[in-house]
């Protein structure tokens, strides 16, 4: 019978669980999105774990025996070791590579970096938190200053752990092409831009304010890979931080043009 590596795998988006599987990355984005009518068939954000890893939470062990193949010798794809407060009990230290997966299954494998960005400070920015909590956020802190409130100073919108995404908005434009105007757009897909519109609005008129909450639903399942500015940043109440930077459009182009074709 094939021996198959053994995969940790934790998916962070559209739900957050924790898996066991026999499928290599690029097999298991295939599987997840396209292979299985079972699973969801959409964009789907997933990290490997270092399979070494271990929190008493978690049975990993019971699970990983579980995984073997099947008595036909393909490998077993999906073994769901937890459903639920997954991120708040694995460590960042734990989460290796980070998998950006398309609708049709192919996926662009994200390594993490310091951020090193020097950012203006006051600018009004869009964040989309990814999980456990789920809110589009308009805000005027940078991104180390977000994850800080959202994971240290603010604990009735906030979770100890977070994963979040920057959503690309040029708000000069935005106000200026909406001002005056009886029905409003917005590049953002599936949010009210008239609450938008307000939010904004607030956050320019008072320095002091630092946080409006957009929405209460993601707009990530809608939203292009296209529209994501910088990557994805993960952080805990501890001050750690993981930072999983989106390659640029020419590198994009160059290196990963199947994966890029494919992003709408």
């Amino acid at each position: 019978m094939v021996e198959y590596q053994k995969h940790l795998y934790m998916i962070v988006f559209p739900i957050n669980a924790l898996v066991s599987s026999q499928l290599a990355p690029k097999d298991f984005a295939q599987h997840y999105t396209i292979g299985s009518a079972r699973h969801f068939h959409g964009k789907v954000l997933f990290a490997e774990i270092d399979i070494n890893y271990r929190n008493p939470y978690f049975l990993i062990n019971d699970y990983l025996e579980q995984t073997v193949p099947h008595p036909d010798g393909t490998p077993k794809r999906t073994k769901f070791i937890s459903s639920y407060a997954v991120l708040e009990h694995v460590a960042l230290t734990a989460i290796q590579k980070l998998h950006l997966v398309t609708t049709n299954g192919l996926a662009l494998e994200l390594s993490s970096e310091e951020y090193r960005a020097d950012n203006a400070p006051g600018l009004i920015r869009i964040y989309q938190e990814v999980t456990p909590v789920s809110n589009l956020v308009a805000s005027r802190l940078d991104q180390r200053s977000f994850g800080k409130y959202i994971t240290l100073d603010s604990r009735s919108k906030g979770a100890p752990k977070v994963c979040f995404t920057q959503i690309e908005l040029n708000i000069e434009e935005f106000m200026a092409e909406n001002h005056n105007r009886d029905i409003l757009t917005s590049p953002i897909p599936e949010n009210n831009p008239y609450r938008l519109l307000d939010c904004l609005k607030e956050l320019q008129a008072d320095s002091n304010k630092l946080v409006k909450t957009v929405s209460l639903s993601s707009v990530l399942h809608a939203v292009s890979y296209r529209l994501l500015r910088h990557g994805f940043w993960f952080f805990d109440s501890d001050g750690n931080t993981l930072f999983f930077p989106i390659p640029d459009v020419h590198t994009l182009e160059t290196q990963h043009y199947e994966w890029w074709k494919q992003v709408r």
